[in-house]
């Protein structure tokens, strides 16, 4: 089953499940959640973590694999919140937020954001906030706590992994647009994600594995790398980030 097939058919189901469903977790919370996220395991191990609505109170009604899955899901099903991968097939997360912008505004029924991404890059950050997203938390969070973040953000709090709280504030403190920088402009998302782990010390397979990619596509993405950057191995890939502070 393709990940579109497998997106439609989610939303299709969640459009008589949701509005009936009853229960809940602890104190009858309840809330319905999208996962949108290009990974299928990923969105399996989510399922898997925090869908047990009897003990959990969440309640996954959608999924979606890329920006237009996840506008037709989201819209389908208007859940209370999505889990929002930042970097999708068709023009990432901050895309899909501004499609939802009616959404996100409507005052009787919003659908409100919490990215869920494994990068914590300051600019990956403060695109999705100014998206109009609600949080920010990265792919290390507990079971436990994603729950948490998600019930806080459902009830209007803003959430974020502690280290990416700063980002947040100082971005938003200055009234400065951030400086372009024309040669990471070049990169795509993964692309810039991958250079990240490589200029951390990550071995291929790590990245691999931390990025549910397989090790040929993180050399693919590498080599993409140091050709659009001119650069000729990883040790100078390092001291281009790390000049850039993007490590």
């Amino acid at each position: 089953m393709s990940d579109a097939t497998e997106a439609n058919g989610t939303a299709g189901a969640a459009g008589t499940a949701g509005a009936g469903a009853a229960g809940g977790g602890p104190g009858g919370r309840h809330v319905r959640v999208v996962l949108v996220d290009d990974h299928r395991m990923f969105r399996t191990g989510v399922q898997a973590e925090i869908g047990q609505t009897a003990e959990t109170g969440v309640e996954v009604v959608g999924e979606a694999a890329d920006v237009d899955q996840a506008v037709t899901v989201i819209t389908a099903t208007r859940p209370e919140v999505v889990l929002l991968d930042v970097h999708l097939p068709g023009g990432g997360g901050v895309e899909v937020l501004r499609r939802c912008a009616a959404l996100m505004a409507d005052s009787d029924q919003p659908v409100r954001f919490l990215a869920l991404s494994v990068s914590d890059a300051a600019e990956d950050v403060i695109g999705v906030i100014r998206g109009g997203a609600r949080g920010y938390v990265t792919k290390t969070i507990t079971g436990t706590d994603l729950v948490d973040s998600i019930f806080r953000v459902q009830e209007g709090d803003a959430v974020f992994s502690p280290r990416l709280a700063g980002f947040v504030l100082d971005a938003f403190a200055s009234t400065d647009a951030p400086p372009v920088d024309e040669d990471l402009d070049r990169l795509t998302q993964r692309e810039r994600e991958v250079l990240r782990l490589i200029a951390r010390g990550y071995a291929y397979k790590e990245i691999a594995k931390q990025l549910f990619i397989s090790v040929k596509t993180v050399e693919s993405h590498v080599s993409a790398v140091l050709r659009k950057l001119q650069l000729s191995n990883r040790h100078e890939l390092t001291r281009w980030a790390t000049a850039r502070r993007l490590v």
